[in-house]
């Protein structure tokens, strides 16, 4: 038996979870958020204990994660060298996937991807970083939100570019989003008893994809080569014509950086919009005042979802399952109704009742003659994170 704290890393915040495994228990959860700001927000829960929570400044990640090691000492820890390893959920590195242990090899191929993940490589390699220092003896273990997608057919992972590209600078789709995918079709295949399935398992949150899965194996996503690809994002660009940013740089005079800054920050729903935040709650809430913009950004986001419903309908010839996930997927009543309209052709029916009833809990939201059952499966990537890095850890992984 042993304990693995899962870290999961924003740009200025640091949530986790601490399990003991292999048993899978749940001991405690928090975080801290606007780390480096004058005034840091922070949240503690203990299994079985009152929830705290209080502000204070933390002005760099080690004091925040020093911050969590004292909150747990004496209760559910004795501090983190009790710990059996650290697991993260890092993105993307060059030439590297699958779980690893994150080493100064693995944080270099990290860095080499800053470029093509400006949002979330930086963060998690300054993140980890804070762990090997603090802590030089503790594992810390990634599992790569590419792993799902390493074994996707090839003809779902080539551009059509130059191939001198493709093969000498991995130029190539890939996907991301890969813990929760692989939650919540793996719970769907224990609710069924089978894992022979055919799954569209939709991801809608502040990042959203949709995967299609076949015998618990991702076939394809709406990802390309980065976060920033596929499905709109609250506020970045996802799917656009690269002739169009280069029209945006050269010819009318905003520059490459300027775009790219545009496209990461700006873009989405929040572009769309024109509002200050990209949040669907707040896009949504704005497009019910009788805001145009809000109303058609939330078409668009739509549209696209069904798009790739769509594509993966064809993909996988038909499908078992539709999985909703994630902020928007598991409390959004409108939008999966709006996802699931007019799909009668396919044989799939959504029970209104049931779906107007179902917010961030386990349920099936299809009708008892549906072709296609679809399902709210509220996602759990740090089980999956702590499973990963305690089988690396036993030699499985």
């Amino acid at each position: 038996m042993g304990k693995v704290l899962v870290a999961n890393i924003g740009s200025t915040s640091f949530k986790f979870r601490l399990f003991e495994m292999p048993g899978e228990q749940l001991l405690a959860k928090g975080g801290v958020e606007r780390i480096g700001a004058a005034e840091s927000p922070w949240k503690l829960e203990i299994t079985g204990r009152p929830a705290q929570s209080g502000n204070a400044r933390f002005a760099n990640y080690d004091a925040a994660v020093a911050h969590v090691e004292n909150s747990l000492r004496g209760t559910v820890l004795t501090g983190f060298d009790e710990l059996s390893a650290v697991g993260f959920k890092p993105v993307m590195a060059k030439g590297v996937s699958g779980t690893q242990v994150l080493d100064e090899k693995v944080l270099g191929a990290m860095e080499a991807l800053y470029t093509l993940l400006p949002a979330h490589n930086p963060a998690y390699v300054n993140a980890v970083r804070s762990f090997n220092r603090l802590y030089p003896k503790l594992p810390c273990i990634g599992t790569f939100e590419t792993a799902f997608y390493d074994h996707l057919p090839v003809e779902n992972t080539r551009f059509p570019v130059p191939l001198e590209w493709e093969q000498k600078l991995n130029i190539r789709r890939t996907g991301f989003h890969g813990a929760s995918h692989r939650f919540v079709t793996e719970r769907l295949a224990q609710i069924k008893g089978r894992k022979d399935l055919r799954i569209i398992s939709c991801h809608l949150g502040g990042s959203s994809s949709i995967c299609a899965v076949r015998d618990g194996k991702a076939i394809d996503s709406s990802w390309g080569m980065t976060p920033q690809s596929g499905l709109p994002q609250s506020n970045r660009v996802g799917d656009f014509d690269v002739f169009a940013a280069f029209y945006l740089a050269k010819d009318l005079g905003l520059g490459i950086d300027e775009v790219e800054k545009q496209l990461s920050t700006n873009a989405g729903l929040k572009g769309m919009s024109g509002l200050a935040s990209g949040d669907l709650r707040d896009v949504a809430e704005a497009a019910a005042k009788g805001d145009k913009n809000a109303e058609s950004a939330i078409g668009v986001f739509t549209n696209a979802i069904r798009g790739y419903l769509g594509r993966f309908l064809v993909a996988l010839n038909g499908a078992d399952a539709v999985v909703f996930t994630a902020g928007i997927g598991e409390n959004r009543v409108q939008l999966r109704e709006a996802v699931c309209a007019n799909l009668s052709f396919c044989g799939l029916k959504l029970d209104a009742a049931a779906n107007a009833a179902t917010h961030a809990t386990e349920a099936k939201i299809s009708t008892a003659d549906s072709k296609i059952e679809v399902w709210v499966i509220p996602t759990n990537e740090e089980i999956v994170i702590a499973r990963n890095a305690w089988a690396k850890l036993e030699g499985k992984n």
